[in-house]
């Protein structure tokens, strides 16, 4: 019988198979690179989301799959974990320089990637569900950042005083800060680097705020 669990898990064997992320194989098959991720697989209030017929058509036609060999994936999921040795976790998260990350079209209304023209980069560790990496340019974080250190970022991490922060205003700008105060009304934030300004902003002039988990240093 099919199962909600067996369809998604039998779309993460196919990509295991093909040595792909679920981001990874939706990218390849035309998709956008977040399709498949594990917060998209469930509504706000916890209803299944089952995959639509043309994105399953589009990964077996994109590794050259068939229809047979998916339900096979669906029957055999549930032993696939005791035939094969674990491996070293590691992630394959979406990425995109800071410059582009301002020109909108790249985050939904959460801070979450999506749309097209995202980039893939492999980290050495696991990454939370949605977590995403930001390529710095240029010298604005410096000392604590460098040109070229991927900062990976994570929306739904609960963020607080003191935490290293991406956010995202109203008007496009995106900037890496250290929040220093957040009240309804406003937010303060301060900068990597002594010889940028530290930053208060109103709060309604905020799209978003998410926290930085990692950095490539």
């Amino acid at each position: 019988m099919l199962s909600h669990e067996r369809v998604w898990a039998a779309i993460d064997a196919l990509a295991e198979r093909n040595s792909l992320s679920a981001s990874g194989l939706a990218k390849r098959a035309g998709l956008d690179s977040t399709a498949f991720n594990k917060s998209k697989r469930r509504s706000s209030d916890g209803r299944p989301r089952w995959p639509s017929t043309e994105s399953l058509a589009k990964i077996i036609d994109a590794t050259n799959s068939s229809l047979d060999d998916f339900f096979a994936l669906i029957e055999e999921k549930s032993t696939l974990a005791t035939q094969r040795p674990l491996q070293p976790q590691k992630s394959i998260v979406p990425l995109i320089g800071f410059a582009q990350a301002g020109t909108g079209g790249f985050f939904d209304d959460a801070g979450f990637p999506s749309g097209q023209g995202w980039d893939l980069i492999e980290l050495p560790a696991a990454a939370g569900e949605g977590a995403y990496a930001l390529q710095v340019h240029g010298d604005s974080m410096l000392p604590l950042y460098r040109d070229g250190d991927m900062l990976v970022v994570q929306p739904n991490a609960p963020v607080r005083k003191g935490d290293r922060v991406v956010v995202k205003t109203v008007s496009g700008e995106v900037m890496a800060k250290v929040l220093d105060r957040r009240t309804p009304a406003v937010i303060e934030l301060v900068s990597l680097n002594p010889d940028h300004p530290h930053r208060k902003l109103a709060a309604g002039d905020i799209e978003w705020v998410a926290r930085i988990v990692w950095a490539s240093q």
